[in-house]
């Protein structure tokens, strides 16, 4: 296992049992982080864990949902008690939650979208300041090219507005948290091969309210197909390291050109 840069940081990383989140833990560890593995499933946790120390690397499962106050605290006072510090912040947990037109949205999916995705980013950063201010660090939120270059996914109000939420409040974050040497930016991922669909529930009423835009063949003008939670974690490391020491309050899009061409 190469440890080139990260030697000696503690990372948490919230949705870090599969998906981007996984793909991201293990790249950390890989570069020497110290990975704090926190997922509403502790089987998912457990099992990312274990395949962290196959590689020779330290990691620890913490069961926790972003979207309640105390679990999130108490999941990271357990990173931060194991290893005395926090460094680097993935606030990657989120779902895709119901797509649907608004008049048939519900206040409980609205509120269930936004209290993941924007409140649970919130909590996340809130309670990981006090041991970021230490030292210092880096905080990289997973927004979405939803909500920030594409607009025409009828249905996706409440998940599009969250991850605009996210954005502003990165870039407030960014700002109020430089004179602590504390670093905040995000990820904008295009199609990435994940398990999120699991947590979509698109309704008749967005199909049918589906405006028909007939695309080029491919998804990515880059690549022509859906990108790798690897070629995220890529990203994630190098925000997270002293190469971009220099990089804040910014959103960074991950997509092989798809925003541009569908937004």
């Amino acid at each position: 296992m190469s440890q080139q840069k990260l030697n000696g940081k503690v990372a948490i990383v919230t949705g870090g049992g599969s998906g981007i989140g996984r793909g991201a833990a293990l790249r950390l560890a890989e570069h020497g982080a110290k990975v704090c593995v926190l997922d509403r499933e502790r089987e998912r946790a457990n099992m990312v864990k274990e395949e962290i120390a196959r590689l020779g690397g330290e990691a620890m499962a913490v069961e926790a949902d972003v979207s309640e106050s105390e679990s999130v605290r108490m999941a990271i006072s357990k990173a931060a008690d194991r290893w005395e510090r926090i460094d680097i912040v993935f606030a990657n947990a989120g779902i895709n939650g119901t797509w649907t037109t608004i008049e048939d949205l519900s206040e409980e999916d609205w509120d269930r979208t936004m209290n993941i995705n924007l409140k649970g980013t919130f909590l996340t950063l809130k309670y990981a300041i006090p041991f970021l201010k230490k030292q210092g660090g880096s905080v990289i939120i997973t927004s979405s090219v939803n909500g920030n270059r594409i607009f025409s996914n009828i249905g996706a109000s409440a998940y599009s507005t969250s991850k605009a939420g996210q954005v502003a409040f990165m870039q407030m974050a960014a700002l109020e948290l430089a004179e602590y040497r504390i670093r905040v930016n995000a990820i904008c991922p295009g199609a990435i091969k994940t398990n999120i669909g699991q947590n979509t529930n698109r309704t008749p009423e967005a199909e049918e309210a589906a405006i028909p835009v007939e695309y080029p063949e491919g998804s990515s003008p880059l690549e022509h197909h859906a990108g790798s939670p690897e070629q995220v974690a890529d990203l994630v490391l190098f925000l997270a390291s002293q190469q971009s020491s220099l990089i804040t309050g910014t959103k960074v899009f991950i997509d092989g050109a798809e925003s541009l061409l569908i937004g």
